[in-house]
């Protein structure tokens, strides 16, 4: 009865591309995990520098030990997993570097790792780059925003709350 005295709930957020280059859909990653949407909606990036940026506000859930993907819980509650490359966690790090660790606080386009691009490609490595919203099912919608060349921070993911 009194719903308009309730705060009204943000029904859009965005995340920010994690790194320079051209955004495409998922279903152009070469990886049924991806390309199913099994982990998650979102979209992927295929990076043209190694500079990986936090894609949104709040806190490293992970870094995983082989510096290939990290978690982020974003302020909004979303659940995001950037994942640089594909298999590339049997490198087990060769040609990563972290630049955070679980547990800090981030900003939309701080500095979260560094790929050696050129050194994934040379080891056969396809270095797309997934950007996952996990808990898609609390959401209204998550949709990737691609076809495009992008910098990073530039929007490439829309969330709708329920």
């Amino acid at each position: 009865m009194f719903g308009f005295l309730k705060k009204k709930q943000d029904d859009g957020y965005m995340l920010g591309s994690p790194a320079k280059g051209k955004a495409v859909d998922l279903k152009e990653v070469n990886d049924p995990t991806f390309n199913s949407g099994m982990l998650g909606q979102g979209v992927a990036v295929i990076p043209s520098e190694g500079k990986i940026y936090a894609p949104a506000d709040g806190e490293i859930a992970m870094v995983f030990d082989t510096l290939h993907a990290v978690s982020l819980n974003a302020s909004n509650g979303a659940e995001i997993l950037v994942h640089v490359g594909l298999d590339t966690v049997n490198l087990k790090g060769k040609g990563f570097k972290a630049h955070v660790q679980a547990g800090d606080k981030v900003k939309k386009g701080d500095l979260m790792l560094e790929a050696d691009l050129e050194f994934l490609k040379g080891e056969g490595y396809d270095i797309i780059t997934p950007v996952l919203v996990c808990n898609t099912d609390d959401y209204a919608s998550v949709q990737g925003i691609f076809g495009k060349e992008v910098e990073p921070g530039d929007d490439v993911v829309r969330i709708k709350a329920k």
